[in-house]
């Protein structure tokens, strides 16, 4: 009988880039960026805020997909803007195949959402397989953020026909954990509209929750719940007038064994954007031999 072990890991990463790490002709960011992810070895990763990345044939993108050996599930423009800010899905294809892909949400979104199917390379069969959807959802309010993942990202947070019974939902969801406290006194107020409850008389309540809470009773899992550790904040790092710290970031599961979930947190990664990655390793489902590792 073959010396099996325990079953292999997949990391998955999202990270929003702040502006595709590029700064008017420097690419410094972008630079930096990419040696992060090369070092975190994600075999799913979705970024978000791929600005510009659309130029001279998609080449940032393209440049991403060649050092981190990955293939690329899909890139998106946003629905609103300028249509140069584009969410991305990618993954390892040396241990994993996509049978299928899609972009949820079109003409719904203020940014993108993008399906992926995909399958442990050894699995003999379709028990390992899992739905990745890599997402990017609007910073303008609640109400949008609650609306974009009504159906687009609740439906995946149970059995649904036609889809794995395991998933993973990667994102800059724009909305905090439910367990997390805004000082509001850290915020700038021009910017309480994006992430506070507006009452009819147009003044403020606390943190509008709403998308996350939705999430959560549909089924998606918060790791941290599965995990019992609380992971540092994703954003309010970056910039002087807004020390709100709290996470913003996440990688919601459904179905999957969690070994890890943490914010990957350095200097390099606080000076190279406003937003830290986010990285989970959860087990593929498939048994390993002995001196094969992670997915």
């Amino acid at each position: 009988m073959p010396d099996l072990r325990p079953p292999a890991t997949l990391r998955a990463v999202t990270y929003n880039l702040l502006n595709g790490g590029v700064d008017g002709r420097s690419e410094e960011r972008f630079d930096a960026q990419l040696g992060i992810i090369k070092s975190l070895v994600p075999g799913v990763l979705a970024l978000q805020e791929c600005t510009r990345w659309d130029e001279n044939d998609n080449r940032r993108l393209n440049t991403m997909a060649k050092e981190t050996e990955m293939s690329v599930v899909a890139m998106v423009p946003s629905r609103i803007g300028d249509r140069r800010n584009f969410t991305a899905l990618l993954y390892r294809p040396a241990k994993l195949r996509l049978l299928d892909r899609r972009q949820r949400g079109k003409g719904v979104l203020h940014h993108a959402m993008i399906q992926a199917h995909l399958r442990p390379l050894d699995a003999p069969d379709d028990s390992a397989d899992f739905t990745a959807l890599g997402t990017h959802l609007a910073h303008t309010d609640g109400d949008t953020r609650l609306t974009e993942v009504r159906g687009w990202a609740t439906d995946l947070g149970g059995a649904f026909l036609g889809t794995p019974r395991r998933a993973m939902l990667l994102g800059d969801l724009n909305c905090a954990r439910t367990a997390d406290t805004f000082d509001w006194d850290l915020v700038p107020p021009n910017l309480h509209a994006r992430y506070r409850l507006v009452r009819p008389d147009g003044t403020f309540g606390d943190a509008d929750l709403r998308a996350m809470q939705v999430l959560l009773a549909s089924g998606w899992q918060d790791p941290e719940t599965i995990t019992k550790i609380r992971r540092t904040p994703t954003v309010g790092h970056y910039y002087a007038n807004e020390k709100g710290d709290v996470c913003l970031d996440h990688i919601l599961v459904r179905g999957l064994t969690v070994r890890s979930y943490e914010t990957y947190d350095t200097a390099m990664a606080r000076h190279v954007s406003d937003h830290l990655p986010t990285v989970l390793d959860a087990e593929t489902g498939v048994q390993r031999e002995k001196g094969e590792g992670r997915v």
